[in-house]
């Protein structure tokens, strides 16, 4: 199969759900995200080679009921009330498009939507730096990274997907969901 299963375009996409089973809340996040007809296959964080990134509209085009899917998935469950919630996805793209990028799962509590995806787009731009040897101190903030990262002229883009609620109020369990989900058409 080889070079036949590596994908030629990606989307990003988020949902949430409440409701009182968690497996239910967690299915309407799938559908809120526009990707509940699908099985989805859990795979690690490589964004392939000469892959292209589309709109969510565009790339839920290609899907289709019962299919197998592959998908980077963060996702994060409360049934405690008033309880923040975020799950995020962080992408890094190199310069050079015939190598790889990255792509980062981060789920927390208690971060809101910007630094939860900031720190997911830190995540996955750090581990992109390292296998293009980018000089960087890790200690250095997000802003002094992306400026290292610019100026190396190897990191070209980052980018994330967030998605946060607030636990419900009446203790419903409530699902995010964030994900970079992978199309070889």
């Amino acid at each position: 199969m080889g070079k036949e299963m590596v994908p030629k375009k990606l989307f990003l996409t988020k949902g949430v759900g409440r409701h009182k089973e968690r497996l239910t809340s967690f299915e309407l996040a799938l559908r809120d995200a526009g990707i509940a007809a699908q099985n989805l296959v859990r795979v690690s964080s490589i964004f392939p080679p000469n892959c292209k990134l589309i709109p969510r509209a565009q790339g839920v085009k290609y899907l289709h009921p019962g299919e197998v899917v592959f998908a980077v998935v963060a996702e994060n469950s409360t049934r405690e009330p008033h309880r923040l919630i975020a799950s995020s996805i962080g992408v890094a793209l190199p310069a050079d498009r015939s190598t790889y990028g990255y792509l980062s799962e981060h789920h927390t509590f208690g971060q809101p939507d910007d630094v939860a995806g900031e720190y997911a787009e830190e995540l996955a731009a750090e581990m992109l730096a390292t296998t293009l040897n980018v000089d960087f101190d890790p200690d250095r903030s997000w802003d002094e990274k992306k400026e290292i990262y610019r100026i190396s002229n190897k990191i070209v883009r980052t980018a994330n997907v967030t998605q946060t609620a607030v636990g419900d109020k009446n203790g419903l369990w409530t699902t995010v969901l964030a994900s970079a989900v992978l199309i070889f058409d």
